[in-house]
C-alpha cells in the first residue's frame, strides 16, 4: 500500500506557526511522513534568509519529517514569477517525485494564497493531490482574488484560519463550497510563545507593570506602491504622535523588516524633538513574540494582521492610523488588500480618538458589510451574493459607510448607491464636465 506524504507550505515563520498549530490540534488526519516546504518569496531571495534559517524555526521542526526548499527545486527562477506550462506538469510531477524522494506516495497538499504561485503551481504539478488551503492573515474573510481552474479550485477540502474576528465567516472559496475550519487559538498561542522562549534577548526598554510602552508595527506599503515613500513616513509619525498624545511617553518602533533604515533615523528625530523616548526593534521578529515579552499598553498600525491577534489572542489594546488614505488609494476596487484594510477600519478605534482607543469596542459585526463588498469586488465569482449587497447598500449606506465603496463602482454593477441608468451619461457627457468647471471658477472668484 502506498505512504501516504503531507506536503505543508510556508512562506513566513507566522504561516508556519499557523501549520504547527493545526499539526499539534490534530486538524490534519496521521501520515507516513510530513514535509514542510519552505518558499522565500522576497523580491531578492538571495539576500534575505528564508524562515527556517530564522530564530525560532527549530521549535517548529520537530513538527515535520523533512525541511525542503522549493526556491532549490525551481532555480533560477523565482517563486512568485515561475508558473508549469500546462504541458509540462506531468514530466515536472516526476522531477519533483524523484528530487524529494516521494516514489509512488499518495500525496496530500496544505498550501496559502492558492490563487497565485507557488500555491498554484504546486497544485497544477500535483494534479491529483487533495489540497487543504490555511490563512494566517485577514485576507481570508475576502473574496478569491481570481477565477480559480476547477480542476483546482474543486480539489479543496477546507479552509484553515485563525478566528482573528469572532463571528465573522471566512468568504475565500465559497465558490467551491469549501467550509471553513478554526486553528483553536490557544494551541496557536502555545506555538507563538515557544518561539518567544527561543529568541535571544530582545533590545527592548526597561518597563514596570505601571510603565508599559506603546508599540508602532510597521508594514512598508510604498513596496506595494500603495503609498509613497513620504506618505509612509508620515503615517508612522502619525502613529507616533497619536501614542503620545493618548499620554504614553515610552514608544517602541518595529519596523518591517525589509523597510528602509532611513526610516527609523527620521522617527528617532521626530521622537527627539517631541521628547518621546523611542526604541527601534530592527531584529527580524514576529510581531507576536515582542507581544509577549513586552506587553504593550497599547498596539498602534495601519491594517496589520499583527493588531487582531494582539487584541484577540493576547487581549492587547489596539488602534489604527492611515486606513482612511488607504482605502482611497487602493486600486484597482478588487484590490485584496480592501478586504483586510476594511476590517481593520470598521473595527478598531482611530488612534486620535482617546475616548473610542479607551473603551476598545471591538464588537461590530461585520457579516452583512463584507458579502456586499465580496460582491462589489467580484460580482463574477460571487454572483449569490448580489441580493445581500443590494440589501446592505439600501439601508447602511452613510457617511461612515461609503469610504468602503466607491459609486462608480456601485454604478458599473447597478447597485443601491450608484448613478441611476437614466443619469449615466452625466459623467461621461463633455458639455456637462465644462460646465462644471465654468461654475467652479465663477464661485472661486466670487469668494475670492
Amino acid at each position: 500500500m502506498a505512504r501516504t506524504t503531507q506536503i505543508f507550505c510556508a512562506s513566513t515563520l507566522y504561516g508556519a506557526a499557523t501549520l504547527a498549530a493545526a499539526l499539534d490540534a490534530d486538524r490534519f488526519a496521521p501520515a507516513d511522513r510530513r514535509v514542510l516546504l519552505v518558499i522565500n518569496n522576497s523580491a531578492t531571495p538571495e539576500l534575505t534568509p528564508a524562515l527556517d534559517e530564522m530564530d525560532g524555526f527549530e521549535q517548529l521542526r520537530g513538527r515535520f519529517d523533512r525541511v525542503l526548499s522549493w526556491n532549490a527545486a525551481i532555480h533560477p527562477f523565482h517563486p512568485g514569477g515561475w508558473s508549469p506550462r500546462p504541458n509540462d506538469t506531468v514530466l515536472l510531477e516526476r522531477y519533483l517525485r524523484l528530487l524529494w524522494d516521494l516514489d509512488d506516495d499518495r500525496v496530500e497538499l496544505a498550501v496559502e494564497s492558492i490563487q497565485v504561485n507557488p500555491s498554484l503551481a504546486l497544485c497544477q504539478i500535483f494534479s491529483g493531490a487533495p489540497v487543504d488551503v490555511y490563512a494566517d492573515g485577514l485576507m481570508s474573510y475576502g473574496p478569491t482574488r481570481f477565477k480559480i481552474d476547477p480542476l483546482v479550485g474543486t480539489r479543496v477540502r477546507r479552509l484553515l484560519h485563525l478566528d482573528l474576528v469572532p463571528g465573522l465567516r471566512p468568504l475565500l472559496l465559497t465558490e467551491f463550497g469549501v467550509e471553513p475550519e478554526t486553528v483553536p487559538a490557544d494551541t496557536f498561542a502555545k506555538v507563538l510563545a515557544e518561539l518567544s522562549d527561543a529568541q535571544e534577548e530582545l533590545p527592548l526598554p526597561r518597563t514596570t507593570a505601571e510603565d508599559r510602552p506603546a508599540l508602532l508595527l510597521g508594514q512598508y506599503l510604498s513596496a506595494l506602491d500603495i503609498l509613497t515613500a513620504e506618505e509612509e513616513e508620515e503615517l508612522h509619525i502619525r502613529m507616533l504622535t497619536g501614542a503620545l498624545e493618548l499620554g504614553h511617553t515610552k514608544v517602541v518602533f518595529k519596523p518591517h523588516p525589509t523597510a528602509p533604515a532611513r526610516w527609523s533615523r527620521l522617527l528617532e528625530q521626530e521622537a527627539a524633538r517631541l521628547g518621546a523616548e523611542l526604541t527601534v526593534l530592527d531584529r527580524p521578529v514576529l510581531a507576536e513574540v515582542v507581544f509577549q515579552r513586552l506587553r504593550p499598553a497599547l498596539v498602534v498600525g495601519c491594517f496589520s494582521t499583527a493588531l487582531l491577534t494582539a487584541h484577540t489572542l493576547y487581549g492587547l489594546p489596539v488602534a489604527r492610523t492611515g486606513t482612511d488614505l488607504l482605502l482611497e488609494r487602493l486600486t484597482p476596487f478588487q484590490n485584496s488588500n480592501r478586504v483586510p484594510v476594511t476590517i481593520v477600519d470598521a473595527l478598531l478605534p482611530e488612534v486620535t480618538d482617546r475616548a473610542a482607543v479607551r473603551a476598545q469596542a471591538l464588537d461590530a459585526d461585520l457579516t452583512d458589510l463584507l458579502a456586499a463588498l465580496g460582491f462589489a469586488m467580484q460580482p463574477k465569482i460571487y454572483p449569490n451574493l448580489r441580493p445581500a449587497a443590494e440589501r446592505y447598500l439600501a439601508q447602511h449606506l452613510t457617511p461612515r459607510t461609503w469610504r468602503y465603496f466607491k459609486r462608480r463602482r456601485l454604478t458599473s454593477l447597478a447597485l443601491p448607491g450608484g448613478v441611476p441608468p437614466q443619469l449615466g451619461f452625466i459623467p461621461r457627457n463633455a458639455t456637462v464636465r465644462r460646465m462644471a468647471r465654468q461654475a467652479r471658477r465663477i464661485k472661486r472668484a466670487t469668494l475670492g
